[in-house]
């Protein structure tokens, strides 16, 4: 664009004091609606943004300029013509680079797919463009998903808005870094076990990993098939909403999935939590962080205020779930990664990195014969206790609160060489999982100037009353007006 035309888009922003930093989807989707702003010029605002800040933060792999100011013409075309949209029409997205893509490179974060470009989209990208979403990128993660902190990622770390020394949170790393450095307005990503929360508590979002099956994965590059669930990272919990709306639901290609529960998330989304019954895990907070642990009391002290009741529960198979969960995902990762041997496509598993590398290993070992019963047999009886408890706990509670994450963002370069280190950043993420139960996350607030975030858990297919408790929270606290200096 001409500097001309830079300058033009500049003035109608700045005319109506709108801070891309501060915007939500709520927001721009009312001014393209009451055509204040149009699509193209929002989209040229955050496109050059993602340019910019990729440099420092390399929160994305493919940014898709031509393809985003297409769409966005498009939306522009039909709001003219007096269409009836839907509310995420010309909001900017990033796609996770597991997400296939249609003629857009789609890597996984690995260099086995690095030219790769899907003939196909994903459900999930397919029902976003199908709602006139526009496709603003594919986004940086750990290689395949195999990771808790955004550093194995073949195309570089990616690095934190809030403090670019340390890391944004994995495997959703770049999905997480976009939305908080105000690259996009939401992000989708992957949660086998912790990927899509532990880069929201890190980069001050909210982030959802819905009930197993509540979103379909046909399309998606899959690490661990019984445990992947597909969700979004979003600056507010209204805006997480309105994307689940158009996500959620039955999908033919994926068998796994089930008919949405609920028309609109966002219909009771300011109910309040009055009456409400919260339960603290007391496994959670045994030997909890100090600090971090007083922020996340502090955030059930706002609920309760609320009028929410606050009782303590067990989940006594808790200690289980890490052991359990690296026996069930190195075995379902050793049977995926199985068929890129190079021959249909990519290079080839010479170019596997050390932790895809690590995680084959593991999962062969683990259903070899002789060792099938000793462990892959044993952790699934150790998974259905693990759902058992969260049943049992649902008997006296409607929803479960607890920490995301057992530290603040970490150092880049910090557990790189410790992988047990690394593996127990998932200690409070990976038992959702192995129930299927859903889980969001959302801020809870800052230490030393880095966040944290605190997880809602619920019932399975209970996103309805997650994002009422979140929002009420969020409303009361509005941790997420505080943005990165960049």
């Amino acid at each position: 664009m001409t500097s001309k035309g830079n300058f033009r888009r500049r003035l109608t922003l700045y005319k109506l004091m709108i801070d891309p930093q501060k915007l939500t989807i709520q927001e721009a989707s009312e001014l393209i609606a009451e055509k204040k702003i149009s699509a193209v010029e929002l989209n040229q605002s955050f496109l050059e943004r993602a340019k910019k800040l990729n440099a420092k933060l390399n929160s994305f792999i493919t940014i898709c300029r031509d393809e985003a100011l297409k769409q966005a013409k498009k939306v522009d075309e039909l709001i003219a013509g007096n269409q009836s949209l839907n509310p995420l029409a010309g909001i900017p997205i990033a796609f996770k680079d597991l997400f296939s893509t249609k003629g857009i490179k789609t890597t996984a974060g690995s260099k086995v797919l690095e030219n790769y470009a899907p003939a196909y989209n994903a459900t999930v990208v397919k029902k976003l463009l199908d709602e006139n979403v526009i496709c603003i990128g594919k986004t940086n993660l750990d290689a395949w998903g195999h990771g808790s902190s955004g550093e194995n990622s073949d195309f570089g770390p990616t690095k934190n808005p809030y403090d670019s020394s340390k890391v944004a949170g994995g495997s959703s790393s770049g999905s997480a870094a976009a939305v908080a450095s105000a690259a996009c307005l939401a992000s989708t990503g992957t949660d086998t076990g912790g990927s899509i929360r532990l880069p929201s508590a890190f980069c001050n979002l909210v982030g959802l990993k819905p009930t197993y099956g509540l979103v379909s994965r046909s399309g998606i590059i899959a690490m661990a098939s019984s445990l992947d669930c597909i969700g979004h990272l979003t600056k507010t919990v209204y805006d997480n909403a309105l994307v689940l709306n158009t996500t959620a639901g039955k999908d033919f290609f994926d068998s796994t999935t089930q008919e949405n529960r609920v028309g609109d998330y966002t219909k009771n989304i300011n109910r309040g939590v009055k009456n409400l019954k919260i339960g603290l895990p007391k496994e959670y907070f045994g030997n909890l962080d100090k600090d971090i642990k007083e922020k996340t009391l502090a955030a059930v002290k706002t609920l309760e205020k609320l009028g929410a009741k606050i009782e303590e529960v067990s989940l006594p198979h808790t200690k289980y779930g890490v052991a359990t969960y690296y026996i069930i995902q190195p075995s379902e990762v050793s049977s995926n990664l199985a068929r890129y041997d190079g021959i249909r496509f990519g290079f080839g598993r010479e170019k596997f990195g050390s932790e895809a590398k690590r995680r084959i290993i593991l999962g062969t070992f683990t259903l070899s014969s002789g060792y099938y019963d000793a462990y892959y047999l044993k952790a699934m009886k150790v998974r259905r206790l693990i759902k058992e408890d969260f049943e049992k706990a649902f008997e006296k509670v409607d929803v479960i609160i607890c920490p995301t994450s057992p530290t603040l963002p970490f150092k880049i370069g910090e557990k790189s060489d410790d992988p047990l280190k690394m593996y127990l950043s998932d200690i409070f993420v990976v038992n959702q999982n192995l129930a299927g139960v859903p889980s969001l996350n959302v801020p809870c607030g800052f230490i030393n100037g880095l966040p944290l975030g605190m997880q809602i858990v619920g019932r399975h297919f209970s996103e309805e009353l997650l994002y009422q408790v979140g929002y009420a929270h969020e409303q009361e606290t509005k941790f997420y007006e505080r943005r990165p200096e960049l």
